[in-house]
């Protein structure tokens, strides 16, 4: 399916703006959704150098934790695109494990952030495209949510939430002309990861995540790990029996 009018939440993010780049030059129209006016702004003029006359590049400011407001911003994207046939959900956070260990209000913060604002936006999207009877439904999660760890389990558990979520819809939407993609990153080199050590081969350059996504969007119903890779780590990881699992520090 060509993916030509899409709204994508979390549009300033650092894959997202390298996504956007790739819909744009494929001839998509985009509304973009971003929390900070100033970045907002920098993504849409960029696009809109990139975009031809026939396209439409559009946005708005929203805070995302607040899901009242969550309609009306498919609204505003309707009525600026004309119609939708996309949705990504591409918003997120990386908590601090142990500020989230120290605080419940940091933990709930984030799980607000990754799980319930994504479950929120997601359900406006699986019912509308329901109704349409087609189109695609994308979420950006992480590997993280494959199994709880010690080092991210706050993180790990706001993406495992997001996980199960997007099965559900995918499940529920089965037979009815909608793909549901859940993309499941690995290690990124953003400024969400700017703290950790990015030696090793491990770390992944966000354009050549953005081209996976691309290619997900335009192709994939499920699971899409990337880099492929993660795939089988994570398989890996799953299945490591958990009295061996306690010992490791991972």
């Amino acid at each position: 399916m060509a993916l030509r009018r899409i709204l994508v939440f979390g549009a300033t993010s650092a894959i997202a703006q390298y996504v956007l780049r790739l819909l744009v030059a494929r001839g998509a129209s985009v509304f973009c959704v971003g929390r900070s006016a100033q970045k907002l702004d920098a993504v849409l003029r960029d696009l809109k150098v990139r975009a031809s006359g026939a396209q439409i590049i559009d946005g708005t400011v929203a805070d995302l934790t607040t899901a009242e407001r969550h309609p009306a911003l498919f609204d505003r994207a309707l009525a600026s695109l004309g119609d939708l046939d996309t949705v990504l959900v591409a918003h997120g956070v990386l908590p601090d494990q142990t500020a989230c260990e120290a605080s419940i209000d940091a933990t709930l913060e984030a799980v607000a952030v990754n799980g319930t604002s994504a479950i929120s936006l997601l359900t406006i999207a699986a019912n509308l495209l329901a109704e349409k009877g087609g189109g695609v439904i994308v979420a950006i999660s992480s590997v993280a949510g494959d199994r709880g760890r010690r080092s991210n389990y706050v993180y790990g558990a706001s993406k495992s939430l997001l996980n199960t979520f997007m099965q559900g819809i995918r499940h529920r939407l089965a037979g009815k002309g909608v793909r549901v993609v859940t993309i499941k990153p690995g290690f990124v080199d953003t400024p969400m990861t700017a703290a950790f050590d990015k030696g090793g081969p491990l770390w992944s350059e966000p354009v050549k995540i953005a081209a996976g996504i691309v290619r997900a969007m335009e192709r994939s119903n499920g699971d899409v790990y990337l880099p492929w890779f993660w795939y089988w780590i994570m398989l890996a990881i799953r299945h490591i029996p958990e009295r061996l699992f306690l010992r490791l520090n991972l």
